[in-house]
């Protein structure tokens, strides 16, 4: 559900729900996940939740998760991170 809208995105902003924390933790991709800009990480938990039927919610977890792994997609799109300056 969504929390609230936010100044910086014109979307809902959703609450991490805590199966979506535990499958971060557990695959260690927390790091991963927190690196990808605000409204990506808001798209997967809005995605992910929004599903109605649970097997709907279990494959879209489990491709946020590849695509964490991998580092190279979102949503099925080419994704190329930014460096960060130092």
């Amino acid at each position: 559900m969504p929390v609230a809208k936010n100044a910086t995105l014109k979307r809902a902003v959703y609450e991490m729900p805590e199966f979506i924390a535990l499958a971060l933790r557990e695959n260690d991709l927390v790091k991963a996940y927190e690196a990808r800009p605000p409204y990506q990480r808001n798209d997967y938990v809005g995605w992910i939740t929004r599903a109605k039927l649970e097997p709907t919610r279990v494959k879209r977890l489990n491709q946020m998760l590849a695509e964490l792994k991998g580092g190279t997609l979102y949503m099925n799109m080419q994704y190329k991170p930014r460096q960060r300056k130092e």
